[in-house]
């Protein structure tokens, strides 16, 4: 009886050390030939979308630095009628606000609705930069989830197929294949459209707020523009 006892204890000791052993990368490894192709396109998609990501983040950074007395310098400048100073600081201030203030300052002269239709196509080409890419991510949000969910059904596939060539002796072990790919490619895709999801919508909130400040600036240049001489 003891003996028994023991047996069985070594044999519940043997299943818990191989529970614990199991990793993601055993997963992985198991969830057959789809499952590994799928893994691996998601695994690409998941560098694209964080390479894209952080390219972003530091270009929209860097656009976002704008020197306080920017403003007050051109005020100046064009108050005391010295465009080419005024256009100069522009030229060596690297931001799209100060090329907005500049194709505005190259414009003075001209009519005013003129100079007003100048700034927006200028805005609109600093706005196309600023948001170079960025769609590639959502797509990456929306598709990844979806490869995912292929990867689902190439395994349910796989363990149904199985299932039919057993002759009504079911083993597990010819499921596990199709099982695995139907978990680890679902996770995966998850994973991967989750935070494709967050790194778009937070580089649009920072690019939103780019555009604020630069239609906030161009509102501000035109108000100078129009104060009587």
């Amino acid at each position: 009886m003891l003996l028994f006892l023991q047996e069985n204890v070594d044999t519940l000791t043997d299943v818990v050390s191989e529970e614990k052993t199991l990793s993601i990368y055993k997963l992985i490894m198991e969830s057959g030939t789809g499952g590994l192709l799928i893994i691996s396109l998601l695994f690409v998609l998941l560098i694209i979308a964080l390479y894209i990501y952080f390219e972003r983040f530091f270009a929209v950074k860097a656009a976002s630095k704008v020197d306080i007395n920017f403003m007050n310098q051109i005020k100046d400048y064009v108050s005391e009628g010295k465009l080419d100073a005024a256009g100069d600081l522009c030229k060596n201030t690297d931001s799209p606000t100060a090329r907005l203030v500049g194709k505005g300052i190259s414009r003075i002269g001209k009519p005013l609705d003129d100079i007003n239709k100048a700034i927006e196509n200028s805005g609109k080409l600093e706005i196309y930069q600023l948001e170079k890419n960025v769609s590639v991510l959502a797509t990456i949000s929306g598709a990844a989830p979806m490869i995912g969910f292929l990867g689902t059904v190439i395994g349910m596939i796989v363990a149904i197929h199985e299932i039919a060539n057993a002759g009504g002796q079911i083993d597990i072990k010819l499921l596990s294949d199709g099982l695995y790919t139907a978990m680890t490619t679902t996770v995966a895709g998850l994973v991967v459209g989750i935070i494709s999801y967050i790194t778009y919508n937070h580089i649009v909130v920072r690019i939103d707020k780019v555009v604020y400040k630069m239609e906030a600036t161009s509102v501000e240049f035109l108000d100078l523009l129009n104060e009587p001489v």
